[in-house]
């Protein structure tokens, strides 16, 4: 066996070694029992890391959906469902029996393309599940929330989607519950459907289209660091009734993030960028639909830009925050 061979052998081993560690080191900090925590939206992009972090913390995870039974088919078995659905309070009182903790994640199906008349839209869920949830864990006696917001969340945003993750940090701030509230920028992970959208187009088109120029500015964060910061919130002081912004720590263009992610993959591919007023033409006669794949508002979430300052949550919970070439090959390689 030659030395090269002998030193890949090693570095796995270290490395293996190092995972289980890290992996092993929440539950050796922990002084108290664990928290039974329930999770609004657990089977969902940002809800699941959520879920997956907390499980592998040893935390008591129940899972809060309006469909149990198909949400328990990506859990680990341990992990317990349970039957809520935020249109209806009555759902609510029995899911949060006996619950140390609430984290709310929510979103709705085909998320940000809304089709109200089927309730789902960034007011009736986002908004007003939120508001509903609160109440409920109110009357349960939760003893904390941590409530997943966006960055840009504001009264009297022009965008639907800030006012209703808005009036969602009010319900949250007005409980007399202890909170922590997390407004990351634009998320990214292993079941993200913006990032790996592209990355699909990709594989079988001769380029990869962008919405609009590209050219807004981004701070990617991986859903990892996300959900590390939602699991540490629940058990730290420093962070009860805070409000945190949380980006990654690259401030790139759209152009530069997709580049960034087809040389992570290994593909090589030209970018087409798309002018908005076109797409959010083409899109208006598909908002009819059931489930439309495109909408005008739809367009505008995905182009709007997405940075913020984490220099007060790094002050406050210090962390290493993921480069995101490095978030990325977790999983695209």
């Amino acid at each position: 066996m030659n030395a090269l061979v002998v030193r890949r052998r090693l570095a796995a081993i270290f490395a293996h070694r190092r995972r289980a560690i890290a992996r092993l080191l929440p539950q050796l900090r922990r002084t108290d029992t664990p928290l039974r925590v329930a999770v609004a939206g657990g089977s969902g992009f940002v809800g699941g890391a959520i879920v997956r972090e907390l499980h592998s913390r040893g935390e008591r995870v129940v899972v809060l959906s309006s469909r149990p039974a198909s949400a328990a088919g990506h859990l680990p078995d341990d992990v317990e469902t349970r039957h809520a659905d935020v249109a209806d309070p009555d759902s609510l009182a029995s899911a949060l029996e006996g619950v140390d903790a609430l984290v709310i994640s929510l979103a709705f199906p085909n998320s940000p393309m809304e089709p109200p008349r089927l309730g789902h839209a960034f007011e009736q869920v986002d908004a007003a599940g939120t508001e509903r949830l609160v109440a409920a864990a109110m009357a349960a006696g939760v003893r904390r929330i941590a409530c997943i917001s966006g960055a840009g969340a504001a009264p009297y945003s022009t965008r639907p989607w800030f006012r209703a993750k808005w009036r969602a940090e009010t319900a949250v701030k007005g409980s007399g519950i202890a909170y922590t509230i997390v407004r990351p920028t634009w998320l990214y992970g292993p079941d993200d459907v913006a990032l790996n959208r592209s990355l699909g187009f990709a594989k079988w088109l001769p380029s990869v289209p962008l919405t609009g120029s590209g050219r807004r500015p981004l701070a990617p964060v991986s859903v990892d660091d996300v959900a590390g910061l939602v699991a540490d919130a629940l058990r730290a002081d420093d962070a009860r009734d805070q409000l945190f912004e949380i980006g990654g720590p690259d401030v790139l263009t759209m152009r530069d993030v997709v580049r960034t992610a087809l040389r992570v993959a290994g593909l090589r591919r030209p970018l087409l960028p798309a002018p908005a007023a076109l797409l959010k033409l083409a899109a208006w006669p598909l908002r009819l639909l059931p489930r439309p794949p495109l909408t005008p508002d739809a367009v505008d979430f995905v182009n709007q830009p997405a940075t913020v300052d984490s220099a007060p949550l790094l002050a406050r919970m210090p962390r290493r925050l993921t480069p995101l070439a490095e978030g990325l090959g977790t999983y695209l390689r």
